[in-house]
């Protein structure tokens, strides 16, 4: 336990701050009360005292920074929120902040940053590096500094309630086959195989595929119906062509895990009708047609409620409790963030949910709309963050609505906008940060058309991150086998080029090629070709088998073969700021975390890859 005076300096909300030699270190929060004795304050000065008899321990040593004071720091993000020492603190006790500081401040953050680790590890504090090390991380593609966020809205489904996918999505497919099968299609022996499909992934509804692109478009895996292609037919019928999602009408984007079950039944429906099994009567139907037929057969899976009316009745058989994310939505209102709530669920289905997920967790008898500043149900996004909508505020425990024209604080709406919502609280772009599962609907258009900062919830990447641990052994001897193939494919092609040069009888690039004989020319040739060939036989089928452990079909979410992005991660690269497995993850960080995006290498930084040990030199760097 820290003593007397000491509270008052080193570790401000995680941030070290140097002082000066002997002082020990503390976190100071805001709101912190500590066992010490209030006789040590008095001994250090009245003044202190009776300001500290009148305000919070948080109000006496800070200020913070306020919207109209803030400014923009070296990273290009608001300063507001920022905490401020304040000076009649320091001169309550005599101090100086300068003589606080004194010395050379690299030295003094060494020394400050270790004892602040060894000062989290008494706490008992997991430190945010490792938890961003590991499968509940969150993780930064541009720099966010979460104190200058002054509300975070929330989506629903899949973000703040999570779904078993095989319960919740398998009951999708259930009533979406039924429905099929009413309109004369053969379902007999289908079952429903999440294994069949990943986040990412792109439908091709001209051709009845599906793809996985890299970041640039260009197709690397496809399956057609239930049957995945060979690399000879993958280069055949998409060599040529790109992935491009801004052509609707052809290719349809896998944003959600809600896309699954829709994927599962266009893929094996793909396979009937390759089959013939496809009655005539249903008409000529294209693998475009047979799309439409199956996304109005899941349309009506949800728009008849039988679905959502199976869910309400047992939440407990579909929603995957998480007892840490009230406490963390808890913390950020705590923190002064407006907490907003938009879903496109309608107002009784949203209601149950959260009553379910929430209210168990909550502290002192608080219920979960206690949480949220603004709750707004069936949002009609993407349209709600693209145009103005009309509004209506739901009054009764029933849901009866009635028109309004301007948001509250504490209110429950239907419908509605985003720029009500700016307009109601006061806080425009950038200082609203959305939480959402979908990129399209969630993250793409709230940052498109309103520049609001982004997160968004991915529950895969923890079964990713684990994966990608699993198979480091493999994927190192992989790049192994890979760089040594690279080293003799140098060779070979230098001596192929001294052989052509031989053959026009024109010199080799160097005197000790050219002077190399025949026949030691092409045996090396011949022995270098052999090897190379072997290796090809033992590197290919190893980077097949790449990501296998996350799904055997499509292997990783994130990447697209070795080395390359999926099309799935270019598009969060460009639209969500921050990403995560789930939103319980903040409670790791605080709602004063300063994100910061991770350095982008690029081709030409060869200092950023070690080369594998061959013969001793060189070493194997991160995957």
């Amino acid at each position: 336990m820290v003593e007397s005076i000491d509270l008052f300096y080193g570790v401000c909300l995680g941030r070290p701050q140097a002082h000066a030699p002997g002082v020990k270190t503390a976190i100071v929060l805001p709101t912190l009360t500590t066992s010490c004795p209030m006789s040590a304050l008095r001994r250090s000065g009245g003044l202190f005292c009776r300001a500290l008899e009148s305000r919070s321990l948080g109000e006496v040593v800070f200020s913070e920074t306020s919207s109209s004071k803030s400014e923009v720091d070296y990273l290009g993000e608001s300063t507001k929120g920022d905490l401020n020492i304040r000076e009649e603190h320091l001169e309550a006790f005599g101090m100086n902040a300068e003589a606080a500081l004194y010395g050379p401040i690299e030295e003094i953050a060494k020394i400050e940053a270790k004892e602040a680790e060894a000062l989290l590890s008494d706490l008992g504090i997991v430190e945010p590096f490792s938890t961003r090390h590991s499968a509940h991380g969150i993780f930064c593609t541009r720099t966010l500094n979460l104190r200058s966020i002054s509300a975070i809205g929330y989506d629903m489904d899949y973000t703040l309630i999570h779904y078993n996918v095989m319960a919740w999505e398998g009951r999708a497919y259930d009533y979406g086959m039924a429905n099929l099968e009413s309109m004369g299609f053969p379902v007999e022996g289908l079952h429903f195989d999440p294994n069949l499909v990943i986040r990412g992934l792109v439908m091709d509804k001209e051709r009845g595929n599906l793809v996985k692109a890299d970041r640039f478009g260009y197709v690397k895996r496809v399956m057609h119906g239930t049957k995945m292609l060979s690399t000879r037919a993958v280069s055949e019928i998409y060599g040529r062509e790109l992935v491009d999602l801004r052509k609707e009408s052809r290719w349809e984007f896998l944003n959600t895990l809600f896309s699954v079950s829709e994927a599962v039944m266009y893929m094996q429906m793909v396979d009937r009708l390759d089959q013939g099994a496809v009655p005539a009567e249903l008409g000529p139907l294209d693998y475009k047609g047979l799309f439409k037929a199956v996304s109005k057969a899941l349309f009506r899976a949800h728009v008849e409620g039988q679905l959502k009316c199976e869910i309400m009745a047992e939440p407990e058989r579909f929603v995957e409790p998480d007892p840490e994310l009230p406490l963390a939505l808890l913390d950020q209102k705590e923190a002064g963030k407006k907490l907003l709530l938009i879903t496109n669920s309608d107002y009784h289905y949203t209601n149950k949910m959260m009553h379910h997920a929430f209210n168990r967790f909550l502290p002192n008898e608080m219920g979960w709309r206690d949480l949220f500043d603004m709750v707004i149900v069936s949002a009609r996004k993407p349209e709600f963050f693209q145009m103005s909508q009309p509004l209506y505020e739901v009054v009764t425990a029933d849901g009866l609505m009635r028109p309004c024209f301007k948001a509250h604080s504490g209110g429950l709406y239907s419908g509605g906008s985003a720029q009500i919502v700016e307009e109601s609280l006061g806080i425009h772009g950038d200082e609203i940060l959305y939480v959402g599962d979908h990129i399209f609907t969630d993250v793409s258009q709230s940052k498109v058309h309103l520049r609001w900062r982004t997160a968004l919830i991915c529950r895969e990447l923890e079964d990713e991150f684990n994966s990608l641990a699993y198979g480091r052994g493999q994927r190192t001897a992989l790049v192994k086998l890979m760089h040594q193939k690279e080293v003799m494919g140098d060779l070979f092609n230098q001596l192929r080029l001294a052989l052509q040069r031989r053959t026009k009888n024109r010199p080799a690039q160097t005197l000790a090629a050219t002077k190399m004989a025949d026949q030691e020319l092409t045996e090396l040739l011949q022995k270098l070709l052999i090897i190379m060939q072997r290796l090809d036989q033992k590197i290919g089928p190893m980077l097949e088998a790449d990501g296998e452990d996350f799904n055997k079909r499509w292997g990783y979410l994130s990447r697209a073969g070795l080395w390359d992005k999926s099309h799935l991660t270019r598009q969060i690269e460009k639209y969500a700021d921050i990403y995560t497995s789930r939103v319980s993850n903040f409670l790791y960080y605080t709602p004063f975390m300063y994100f910061r995006s991770q350095e982008q290498t690029l081709a030409h930084d060869s200092y950023s890859y070690s080369a594998p040990v061959i013969n001793g030199i060189g070493g194997v760097g991160d995957l």
